[in-house]
């Protein structure tokens, strides 16, 4: 039985899911004002074809909490485990993970398309996709290294509108929509007032064909440690930006990135007051390979150490 508590009028709140089944939960029942809603079986109720900013929201919130609740129950087995490049890892739990996300889409909105990580892919032209990685951090959850999630996002018109992020073992939900904010659990995020990269604290993460093309990825990585406090890899880029949204870092920056590892975490940044851009400071989207992602206060001073205008010698002497 799943119990909902409604905001009163006015207060401006996410309406708050006191789950009462803790073992289908991807919070395990533990984190306070967890969103969990499904039905009896698992599956997520019906929603209309025509929905707004905020069910879909919703809907991605429980798609991933059931797709990260899955993954946590696999995670203790043995796992078999491929390559598809030198370092890029699947298992058969992504694939399973997919396929049980765009199973409970088509239930609820068949006539959507997706664009999922692995092997899940409609293109029929529809005005609403889904965007889905059914297990970001797949080489950490290889090692059963904790951090690892699950992202769904959804774009209407070409423009994400909702996304939604799962972290199992944090038992962490993120959850935002177009103009509706950015949101953990019951909370509301807002990125941190970090003003220049010496106070801060930092996250990047590294492509699968680092050991082809080092060159770059060395030189960002020694520009910004040179200036910020901390800089940190956890290996999942949807936790990385949630990060970001809720102020646990002060910034962001990755190469060669897929639409499926940004397109949640994206609008989270931005709904929580952050800024997201290019290397260069450009306009992202999801389709570019490269992003910056910061709490806006030190997003310039993040950009001139990315864009190159910084050259090794200066590194090298430490400015």
């Amino acid at each position: 039985m799943i119990r909902t508590r409604h905001p009163r009028n006015g207060s401006g709140g996410a309406p708050r899911i006191v789950c009462a089944e803790p073992a289908r939960c991807c919070c395990g029942g533990t984190a306070p004002g967890s969103a969990h809603s499904l039905r009896r079986g698992g599956r997520p109720a019906v929603e209309g074809r025509e929905a707004s900013p905020r069910l879909l929201a919703d809907a991605a919130r429980r798609i991933a909490e059931e797709a990260g609740a899955f993954l946590r129950s696999r995670l203790p087995g043995r796992r078999r485990i491929s390559h598809k490049g030198k370092i890029d890892l699947v298992t058969e739990v992504d694939r399973a993970s997919e396929r049980l996300i765009a199973r409970r889409i088509r239930e609820a909105y068949p006539d959507d398309d997706i664009l999922g990580e692995e092997k899940e892919k409609t293109d029929r032209g529809a005005r609403r996709r889904w965007i889905v990685d059914p297990l970001d951090g797949t080489v950490n959850y290889a090692h059963g290294f904790p951090i690892f999630g699950v992202s769904v996002a959804v774009a209407d018109g070409g423009e994400v509108v909702a996304g939604a992020v799962c972290i199992p073992l944090l038992g962490e939900t993120f959850t935002g929509w177009r103009g509706g904010g950015a949101w953990l659990g019951g909370r509301r995020l807002r990125v941190s007032r970090t003003r220049t990269l010496e106070q801060s604290l930092v996250a990047t993460g590294f492509p699968y064909d680092l050991h082809e093309q080092p060159g770059r990825i060395y030189h960002d990585l020694a520009s910004v440690a040179q200036r910020a406090q901390g800089v940190r890899r956890p290996g999942c880029a949807s936790y990385d930006l949630c990060s970001v949204a809720a102020g646990r870092f002060d910034g962001f920056w990755e190469l060669r990135l897929h639409p499926w590892d940004t397109a949640a975490g994206m609008l989270l940044v931005e709904e929580a007051g952050g800024r997201v851009s290019t290397y260069d400071g450009g306009r992202y989207t999801i389709w570019q390979e490269e992003i910056v992602a910061s709490n806006g206060r030190l997003h310039a001073e993040l950009v001139a150490r990315l864009s190159r205008r910084v050259g090794l010698a200066r590194i090298l002497r430490g400015e």
